[in-house]
């Protein structure tokens, strides 16, 4: 088995796309990412996974925090736009944002945001597993989400 085969079998497994959003001493910022899941209720915790090598990487671990913001079917763009470099300096520009408890930035009418405390962080190959204690949470009345499935979006629900 090679990286390829690796890739083309995992992008049929469907995941909730997510923009990933953290604030503090190392400035704001977001990324977008499906690498993310729960690991246990108690104490709240999940995971995200994030290449070292990504320009992001870094501001996470200096920040110490991470809002999952999980997006609806309708934020197909925004999703575009912070997994996209050149938009750096823009991504917070266009939606509405506030914080919960840490002070990342919390996508107003996400499906779900998960406000987080980087508790763990285990390198594993080429990525960082951070592992985050959830201090606050957030929920649309509306349900929806947007998954990633063969290398393309999916609206679920409402949204």
């Amino acid at each position: 088995m090679n990286t390829e085969q690796f890739r083309h079998a995992m992008s049929r497994l469907g995941a909730a796309v997510n923009v990933i959003t953290t604030a503090g001493p190392a400035g704001r910022h977001g990324m977008t990412a499906s690498a993310v899941c729960s690991v246990t209720d108690s104490p709240p915790t999940m995971l995200v996974c994030m290449n070292r090598r990504s320009g992001s990487h870094q501001r996470f671990r200096d920040n110490g925090n991470l809002c999952v913001n999980v997006l609806a079917g309708h934020h197909q763009a925004l999703s575009a736009r912070f997994a996209t470099p050149a938009d750096a300096a823009t991504r917070f520009d266009h939606e509405l944002w506030t914080t919960l408890v840490t002070g990342a930035p919390v996508l107003e009418d996400a499906s779900a945001a998960l406000d987080c405390r980087i508790s763990q962080i285990s390198d594993v190959g080429t990525h960082s597993v951070f592992f985050c204690e959830v201090v606050g949470v957030s929920t649309a009345a509306q349900p929806g989400g947007l998954v990633w499935f063969d290398r393309a979006y999916h609206a679920l629900g409402a949204g």
